[in-house]
This record gives C-alpha cells, structure tokens and sequence, in this order.
C-alpha cells in the first residue's frame, strides 16, 4: 500500500470558459468539482495504475465533508484524513476554452492548531506501519510550523518506508535537511533552493543538501533525474498543449509506482512523463488520458545526462 499526506488538501473547482477577458463578465460552459490538493492528485493516478493508496491530511468544515463524501467515490482510495475545526480550502481553476490557459486560485487553507498537529502526526506514524512508500505533498496550511514536512521525512526514514518529499519554498529547505529519499522540485522551486538556475549544478547541489535523488521536473523538456544510480533525461516526443493541472502530481505517481514496482530508473522516469503528458491532454484537471499515456509510454526517450 501506497500512503499520501495532503497536509492542505482542497476542493477543486474548475470553471471551462469560453474565453477569459479581464474585467468582464464570464457565461461557465463546464463545472467540475472533485477532492483535491497534490497528494489526492497522486493518489488518483496511482489507483487508476491498479495501486492501493491511501489518502491523509487534514479536513474541516463543509468542504471538508464534501471532500470526504467524494473521496468515497473515488475508486482504489482510502480516506484516512484527519479532522480539524478549521474549514478545508477551496482552489479554483478558469480554463480559457479558446487559448487552452488556466488561471488558478487557491485559498490558503484552514488554521490548524498545535493539538491538531499532533494528534496528526500520531495519526501518521501509525499508518506508516505496512506501507510501501509515502509522499508528502504540497503547501502547508497556517498555523503549521515550517518544519512539518522535515517531521514526517524522519518518522517515515525512522520506519523504515521511502519517502518522496514535493513541495516548495522553506518547506522544502527544512525538509531536505530529514533527508528524503526523493524529491521533485520544478525548476523555479530548484533554483530558489538552491540559488543556482542551472539544472545540473542546482540537481548535484540539492543532493548534497540531503536528497537522496533529485528529479527536476522541468516543463516542457521533461525530467531531469540525478539518482545514486545515475543520471537521466527523459521528455516527451513533443510538446503537448492543454490544462497543466496536475500534471506534476501525475509524474509524482509515476516515480512512487516505479518505485514500489523496483523498475529501473529509465522505466520510472518515462513512466512519469508519459503520465504528467497525459495529464496535460486530458479533459479534466488532474486526470490523465489513458490512451495517451499507453501510446507516449513507448515514444518517450531516455538518455544517460
């Protein structure tokens, strides 16, 4: 079994628009509304692999409860999410139907309070018990301390359970000091880590700061992968246009399921952005298009960097 932590998980409102104009008034063609933040995202991809996932964080309110009555529609995922009194966020999404842009909108989430923390953090060591690896995804609400992710990075490590850390800014720092055994930072997160807008000094340098392995996730160009076993590229044939939504929760799936499958690294990593194309092409945010993965799956090229 496969464990996501989304410490801010959301509702995800995406509004399709005929054309996005600043100032004006907006006819919505298209609603959709589904359990979000980027563990979820994960958790998502990972099922539809054919993978047991399991979902944690935290979850308040009445979006909160809406995001658990939908969870329970998700098929292959458990909620284990962790309740607060605060209210879970919304992130709203306006795909512009003319130009294929999406302009996103993410509210900071609730105020969890130190007893939550903790009771939180009992939660997750107990789950830590039988699972293959975990992934520590994204923002943290306020009231967090900056530290958190580096916090599950040492109780995964002390139980034995390789842990992919994606997240950004100083929560990514601290976290890298614990030592993860991946991380995916893109290349705007990389270079503000590291200082350096080179991917392959600023890879090596987030190595030496604790990382295990460094996948840089780098748009267009695909990934840049710095691994104990090696170093990698793989991107996708050709650019792909469409909603970026997800896409990299998507690729974050694709490096765990290599992971707990024990595929080479060239498998992992074409698997990632097969799924993080995918996801690009299909129709809604934070999905993949399964024709389009199976097909780019063997299209992907992988060479030694």
């Amino acid at each position: 079994m496969i464990l996501t932590v989304t410490l801010n998980t959301a509702l995800d409102i995406t509004y399709r628009v005929p054309s996005l104009r600043p100032h004006g008034s907006h006819r919505v063609s298209e609603v959709t509304e589904r359990p979000g933040g980027k563990g979820i995202n994960v958790a998502r991809v990972l099922a539809a692999l054919g993978h047991r996932v399991t979902v944690t964080g935290f979850s308040g309110g009445a979006t909160g409860d809406e995001v658990r009555t939908r969870l329970a529609d998700e098929p292959g995922v458990t909620d284990a999410l962790v309740p607060v009194a605060g209210a879970t966020r919304r992130t709203v999404a306006v795909v512009d139907e003319h130009t294929g842009d999406t302009t996103q909108l993410n509210e900071p989430g609730p105020l969890v309070t130190a007893a939550e923390w903790a009771a939180f953090q009992d939660a997750y060591e107990d789950m830590l018990s039988g699972v293959a690896a975990v992934a520590l995804c994204g923002s943290l609400p306020p009231g967090l301390p900056v530290g958190a992710y580096a916090v599950l990075v040492r109780a995964a490590r002390a139980a034995d359970v390789p842990v992919l850390l994606d997240t950004s800014g100083e929560a990514l720092r601290r976290g890298l000091a614990a030592r993860p055994d991946i991380i995916k930072p893109n290349a705007d997160e990389l270079a503000e880590l590291t200082g350096s807008h080179e991917p392959l000094r600023a890879t090596q340098d987030a190595r030496r700061r604790g990382a295990r392995t460094v996948i840089a996730s780098l748009g267009a160009e695909g990934l840049l992968a710095r691994t104990p076993d090696g170093m990698w590229r793989a991107a996708p044939p050709a650019r792909v246009h469409g909603n970026p939504t997800g896409a990299g929760d998507s690729a974050v799936a694709g490096l765990l399921s290599g992971l707990v499958e024990n595929l080479p690294w060239p498998d992992r990593l074409a698997r990632a952005v097969a799924l993080s194309a995918a996801t690009v092409l299909s129709p809604t945010a934070g999905d993949f298009d399964r024709a389009a993965y199976e097909k780019l799956l063997a299209q992907i090229p992988v060479t030694a960097a």
